[in-house]
């Protein structure tokens, strides 16, 4: 039987600063997730230091030093779903999530909208939907991967579009380009 582990010093504030260099060292992060890890690790050692932590000042610190970059990290978390072929609603849901400012949001949604068509279009062919099934689907099926086109993040008129394409018609000659 293992010995019983004893329990883990609490923090101090080098300590928390050397978590907060180390989490920004391996991940690309957001103010607001670096806060959470921060105040998740202070729950789980406590503190020893004189003065109450502060996780936030520590993230907005790391954001002054160029450590961390909320509208870098949205660009690429956005190109990096528009590629997997998710929608526009899905990627800012994303970035909410993670805690990107509405700014920075807002900021990404011209380059979202111009890459609509192309991100359905790969969604619908890594899911062999519309003209990249086997065969045309019956009305179910095209309900179902409307559906599934919809909670991609997917417009549901672009989406209804692409379910109802034939197999083997050409997406990029029916909508003008990708």
């Amino acid at each position: 039987m293992p010995a019983p582990r004893r329990p883990l010093p609490p923090l101090n504030s080098a300590d928390l600063e050397r978590y907060a260099l180390r989490y920004v060292e391996r991940y690309a992060t957001t103010r607001a997730k670096l806060a959470a890890y921060l105040s998740r690790k202070l729950c789980e050692r406590g503190w020893e230091g004189e003065k109450s932590p502060d996780p936030e000042a520590l993230a907005e610190r790391m954001a002054g030093l160029g450590y961390v970059d909320d509208r870098l990290y949205a660009e690429s978390k956005a190109g990096a779903m528009a590629r997997r072929g998710l929608g526009a609603r899905r990627v800012r849901e994303a970035l909410r999530f993670a805690g990107v400012e509405e700014a920075d949001a807002a900021a990404l949604a011209p380059a979202l909208a111009a890459e609509a068509l192309a991100s359905a279009i790969v969604f619908a062919r890594r899911r062999r939907i519309g003209p990249y099934a086997r065969e045309v689907a019956d009305r179910a099926l095209q309900e179902k991967q409307m559906a599934a086109m919809i909670r991609a993040g997917h417009a549901p008129g672009l989406a209804r579009a692409i379910v109802r394409m034939a197999p083997g018609e050409d997406p990029e000659t029916t909508f003008g380009g990708a």
